[in-house]
């Protein structure tokens, strides 16, 4: 299964550092938020990622590009040309595979998906954004996805507000209320599972497509949206706040997402 990461919001309330990185490559304790999250999907047999560019996006590519190179010691040998001057020392390297995919830099979330179609292939596919962390138990998210049939998996999760708060009734989400006034119940944490009758019955190439808007609400009213909910740890790094809580956690050594 393949995971697709939504990498090309501009992260403006975060603004003294995304001013220069796009939020994805955000630091917490010293590696992107981005690595983070694909090690939690890394932990669960899940290394097949296709990333959603936009905003800055050559720096999350030269990140992925460089990678080996940056994790080993490696010697060049300037007296000759080419790639065979280079000898890494060591394997340090993770086992993924990565897919870059510059879907636009205005694009918006609804649209970024549809323009990465043709790398997501015809299974199902997970996605989540490029901004939040969970201690998530995925494999059982892609169980309770499998074992409904609907065409979209997405999961509740508890924090506070800013998010889609979600009405459920048996599991099916009933009504899909993007950014409320949080009357505390669940809300949206990303970490969806997706059917590929997604992209022909519910997405299009619209650039101002709104995953969050249209598809989600013609997905609620069509019985096609269902919620896994989730009970334990979920944190988006929106501000400067979340951004020193989620470092604080990783550097004092008591980071839930931490499940590798």
């Amino acid at each position: 299964m393949r995971v697709a990461i939504l990498c090309g919001g501009r992260g403006t309330r975060l603004r003294e550092v995304s001013e220069t990185l796009p939020k994805p490559m955000v630091p917490i304790g010293g590696r992107p938020i981005l690595w983070h999250i694909m090690k939690i999907y890394a932990s669960f047999g899940i290394n097949d990622f296709v990333l959603l560019l936009g905003y800055k996006g050559d720096i999350i590519r030269d990140y992925f590009l460089g990678y080996y190179a940056k994790q080993v010691p490696v010697t060049v040998d300037l007296s000759s040309p080419g790639p065979e001057r280079l000898t890494f020392h060591g394997d340090r390297s993770e086992d993924w595979r990565v897919t870059l995919v510059d879907t636009g830099d205005a694009t918006l979330t609804g649209g970024r998906v549809w323009r990465a179609r043709e790398f997501l292939g015809d299974e199902p596919f997970c996605l989540t954004y490029g901004d939040g962390v969970g201690d998530v138990d995925v494999s059982k998210l892609i169980e309770f996805h499998k074992s409904h049939g609907r065409t979209t998996t997405l999961t509740g999760v508890y924090p506070p507000g800013r998010f889609g708060e979600l009405a459920i009734a048996d599991g099916a989400v009933q009504s899909f209320n993007e950014k409320p006034q949080v009357s505390g119940g669940y809300i949206n944490g990303g970490f969806f599972v997706m059917n590929p009758n997604i992209f022909d019955d519910y997405l299009d190439d619209r650039e101002d497509l709104v995953l969050e808007v249209d598809p989600m609400n013609k997905l609620t009213a069509d019985s096609e949206l269902m919620m896994f909910p989730h009970n334990g740890f979920w944190q988006p790094m929106d501000t400067p706040r979340e951004h020193t809580l989620l470092n604080d956690l990783w550097t004092s050594g008591r980071a839930p997402w931490k499940i590798w």
